[in-house]
């Protein structure tokens, strides 16, 4: 699919999908409530991320020094003028450019899956030197996770630029809390660009319990709660949830021509096991899945697009892989091992979360206690109700319907911080 910046005219959101993944509109009974209505869309003018509005940011960088948190996604698109039929995407990384026009940064900040964005998940980041640019690199996924009054001295200013995709487990949401709890202790600015959230079409899921709260989901929001990173970062400082309740001086630079219900292609991949649009949709479902011994497609080229495991009940199944070590998966779950399950990959766009495929796990492993890690899923479930639930042979509906009283809780305070409709 090309990048949506280059899209003029009326496009139909089926078509796409179904077009740029290779959909062929197949589905589950159970699923087909989740499965989202085809519109058509009237794209007048291209979306245009924060960080290619330099003229709203740059003055506030001149003669200061910078600190940068970013990793491959934080780039200045070059695509002005190319035929909306173009899939080549041109680029520069925000860094490259800064340092063309003279920005003096001092350092630059790397998230989980590092500055490149080559680190497998979970896997920690070291502090460094970019052989590219020769500025140092502080880790923030390593034995430290908020910087420290060390890593911040000298100075001025703080710009954090990540690409993110709207779940509360996909950890750059945690980054950018700590970021801003460490900026506003030492009395950094902060400015954060915008960018597209692309599960910003709906609000699903579990809600983070306090008592469960940690990298994995810092605070009491829904497991996908569509908001992009700068209204996130509005909401967290204006209700307080940084430590002790002290607030940053933030500032977020928006998008513009953008919606919470407009169709966001990304170019290039968030992290590693993110590879297309499907594998993003299906991550707040199918992610559920880190939490448990079962196989979500890492190990292949299906990431979050599939899952399996070697104990599931082969004759329930039409659908085996074999997860191999590949780029983003140096050791995935049931390496080497036939594993059965289901291949999700024509599945068309999701506008909710469901356990369903979880469900469908626990039900045909013929070991049941094989199934879940119990404490890494609670983390990503940000509550035990859901494991017990599953466990209890509990149903689709009423689990989400369990979701809902939190779920409008949240939506009435997410209303006052929303930049665009």
């Amino acid at each position: 699919m090309p990048f949506l910046t280059g899209l003029k005219n009326t496009i139909f959101i089926w078509f796409l999908v179904l077009s740029a993944c290779g959909n062929k509109s197949k589905t589950t009974n159970s699923n087909q409530q989740d499965v989202a209505k085809a519109e058509t869309v009237t794209l007048k003018k291209p979306v245009i991320v924060a960080a290619n509005r330099t003229a709203n940011y740059i003055p506030n960088l001149k003669g200061k020094s910078v600190g940068i948190v970013a990793n491959q996604t934080s780039v200045i698109f070059k695509n002005k003028g190319k035929s909306s039929n173009s899939n080549q995407i041109e680029y520069t990384h925000l860094v490259d450019s800064l340092l063309s026009l003279k920005i003096d940064i001092k350092k630059v900040f790397a998230p989980e899956h590092g500055f490149r964005g080559q680190a497998d998940a979970g896997e920690k980041v070291k502090d460094g030197v970019d052989t590219r640019t020769g500025l140092p690199l502080i880790s923030l996924y390593g034995k430290n996770r908020k910087p420290k009054g060390t890593d911040l001295k000298g100075l001025d200013i703080i710009l954090f630029d990540i690409q993110d995709v709207g779940v509360r487990f996909y950890t750059y949401i945690a980054t950018l809390q700590l970021v801003m709890e460490a900026c506003a202790e030492h009395n950094i600015p902060v400015i954060v660009l915008d960018r597209p959230n692309p599960n910003a079409h709906y609000i699903d899921g579990p809600t983070m319990k306090a008592e469960h709260a940690g990298f994995l989901g810092m605070t009491e929001i829904p497991l996908v709660y569509g908001m992009t990173i700068g209204e996130y970062a509005t909401m967290i400082n204006e209700e307080k949830w940084l430590e002790n309740g002290i607030k940053a001086d933030l500032t977020v630079v928006p998008l513009q021509n953008w919606s919470h219900s407009t169709l966001y292609h990304l170019p290039i991949r968030p992290s590693p096991n993110l590879p297309n649009d499907i594998s993003i949709n299906l991550y707040p479902s199918l992610g559920l899945f880190e939490g448990t011994n079962v196989n979500a497609g890492r190990g292949t080229e299906f990431q979050f697009q599939r899952y399996g495991a070697s104990f599931l009940d082969s004759s329930q199944y039409d659908f085996s892989y074999t997860p191999l070590p590949n780029f983003g998966s140096k050791h995935p779950k049931e390496n080497g091992k036939k594993v059965f399950g289901k291949d999700l990959s024509e599945i068309p766009r999701m506008n909710s979360v469901s356990p369903e495929w979880v469900i469908d796990a626990y039900n045909n492993a013929k070991d049941k206690a094989q199934v879940f890690n119990t404490s890494g899923f609670t983390k990503h479930a940000g509550t035990t109700a859901l494991q017990e639930q599953i466990e209890s042979g509990v149903s689709v509906e009423e689990i989400k319907n369990s979701w809902q009283p939190e779920i409008e809780k949240f939506k009435s305070i997410r209303s006052k911080y929303l930049l665009y409709h």
